[in-house]
């Protein structure tokens, strides 16, 4: 049966580092027969965060938000799939809001307050969370890793991929603002020689999370 797996992007700016390491890792999906259905956060209708009206938690919605708003058929979707790829920048230290808004319905949803089976997710999909940052590799590995914790609680196994010290500007000089913390030629080598790299091994964990 082939497979269908969601890819998600939580990023405003398609084109660039997040949204390729998406793209890439939706290759890598296709590349083994699957079906890759592509949702950016950023240009779907109004949505929100959980707004905590505990209508999952009733037994005829279990596992399902009844929320209704922009966020809904991606959720849809990711129930009904075989895989999830979900990636976001890092905004001051955090995961975007856009990401955050899915997370907390995403999980919620599934979260029972029963300590005996405090998830009710009865189909786990395997989950590849990739992030990246204007910061170093392992400035983040520990929020990273909390997401990765959660995610694989609740929702399937979940592998992580983490891109740090990004390209975040084609030509640092044309900006207004002396962006002096940076090294414009540091991060447009390492964009050239180790971004490809990470760019192969999103297309690879793809294509295993969709064996």
């Amino acid at each position: 049966m082939q497979k269908k797996i969601i890819a998600v992007n939580a990023s405003p700016r398609k084109g660039w580092n997040t949204d390729t390491l998406i793209t890439e890792a939706a290759k890598g999906a296709e590349s083994t027969g699957a079906i890759v259905e592509k949702f950016d956060l950023f240009r779907l209708e109004r949505y929100t965060g959980c707004i905590s009206c505990f209508g999952c938690k009733k037994e005829k919605n279990k596992g399902h938000c009844i929320c209704r708003d922009g966020l809904t058929p991606v959720l849809d979707a990711i129930r009904e799939s075989d895989g999830l790829i979900i990636g976001s920048p890092n905004y001051l230290s955090e995961m975007t809001a856009s990401f955050r808004s899915l997370y907390e319905r995403l999980i919620f949803q599934n979260l029972t307050y029963n300590m005996e089976t405090p998830c009710c997710n009865e189909h786990p999909i395997p989950v590849l969370l990739i992030m990246t940052s204007n910061a170093p590799d392992t400035a983040y590995a520990g929020l990273v890793r909390n997401y990765q914790q959660t995610l694989s609680r609740f929702v399937g196994p979940t592998q992580t991929l983490i891109s740090g010290n990004t390209l975040q500007l084609k030509n640092y000089s044309k900006t207004d603002w002396e962006w002096s913390m940076f090294d414009p030629e540091d991060k447009k080598v390492r964009h050239e020689t180790v971004f490809p790299q990470e760019c192969q091994k999103a297309y690879e964990m793809g294509a295993e999370l969709a064996k």
